[in-house]
């Protein structure tokens, strides 16, 4: 399965910084650097936190831990491509109004962030990480931007000082995400045609794999990969609490989502489990709703079953656990 969210680096602009010979050639802790980053970015650590700059020592696994919108921030993070979601500041602005934030997937340039011309700001999820916590590279650009002059933008998060994380800046609470076919959500008026702006925006939609959200499901998204559409659903609770109940629904031959379908694997990301179904690309992401629900139900009383695993549910467990993959 392709990384879904290489559309970051089709509209991202390269760099011809290099990296000092020697910095990333080999882990001082003995691991392989070619391994893939414990950060969950899907690079490669020689490439992310192993890097001469990056601070690997200080990464953190589970940057929106204790979030109630942790499985949605993970989605949008790693392979919803075009994606929005109103937040609300902590705090009141000096005039009463608090200031209008839009969390957004990626920006023109995978920017940190951008203020538009009215002084509204919008803050990209999928940038370059820096301090080895996601989660205050995001705070320190949303300060930023709280305090920038409109139509400013800001490329990568600042490094200055100790940045706050993004819980401390916002109410918490569920999100609502609006997923976009395109990202003409950029624009605050029409592109010329044939100019630069609009020759970017129309690269920048041809990568975008077409996904939906499937039902009120926290962290659950049909995506069309082109050969086969995928369920991908970021689960909340902690990975061996996962691998025991998909291994007690596998043993019950409960597994699928319906005729059609196929349970692939699972991939981590930001300390969540994400795992992934085949589904038949003929049918529509509604479709999938109704399934997905009947499946969260049969799988909630797997959970709640602290019954020690059966043999048949001990080698399900071993199998399913020989079928977790890297998301590029």
């Amino acid at each position: 399965m392709g990384r879904p969210v290489a559309y970051r680096d089709v509209v991202a602009k390269k760099t011809s910084t290099k990296t000092p010979v020697g910095a990333a050639a080999a882990s001082t802790d003995g691991l392989n650097p070619r391994r893939p980053c414990e950060c969950g970015s899907g690079r490669r650590w020689k490439n992310c936190h192993g890097s001469a700059d990056a601070g690997a020592d200080m990464i953190v696994s589970r940057p929106f831990e204790g979030m109630t919108a942790e499985t949605e921030l993970i989605a949008l993070r790693e392979f919803v491509p075009s994606a929005t979601a109103p937040l609300t500041p902590l705090g009141t602005a000096v005039d009463g109004e608090p200031p209008s934030i839009t969390l957004a997937t990626v920006l023109p340039g995978a920017a940190a962030a951008l203020t538009r011309s009215d002084g509204s700001v919008l803050l990209g999820l999928q940038t370059q990480v820096h301090s080895g916590d996601l989660s205050r590279d995001l705070g320190g650009s949303l300060q930023w931007a709280l305090a920038a002059e409109p139509s400013s933008i800001l490329q990568v998060a600042p490094r200055d000082g100790v940045n706050p994380k993004l819980a401390e800046l916002i109410v918490d609470g569920p999100l609502e995400v609006t997923v976009h076919d395109d990202f003409g959500w950029w624009l605050e008026s029409p592109a010329e045609e044939g100019s630069e702006v609009a020759l970017s925006l129309e690269q920048a939609n041809a990568a975008i794999m077409p996904t939906a959200r499937i039902g009120e499901l926290a962290g659950a998204y049909w995506v069309d990969a082109g050969e086969k559409a995928h369920l991908r659903w970021v689960r909340p609770e902690d990975e061996p609490v996962v691998m025991a109940a998909l291994a007690r629904l596998a043993a019950a031959g409960e597994l699928d989502l319906g005729e059609g379908t196929r349970y692939v694997g699972s991939f981590r990301a930001h300390g969540r489990l994400v795992p992934v179904w085949d589904l038949d690309r003929e049918a529509h992401p509604s479709e999938w709703a109704q399934p997905a629900t009947d499946f969260a139900r049969r799988y909630e009383a797997a959970v709640a079953d602290d019954t020690p695993l059966s043999s048949a549910e001990r080698r399900a467990r071993d199998g399913i656990l020989g079928r977790q993959f890297t998301l590029r």
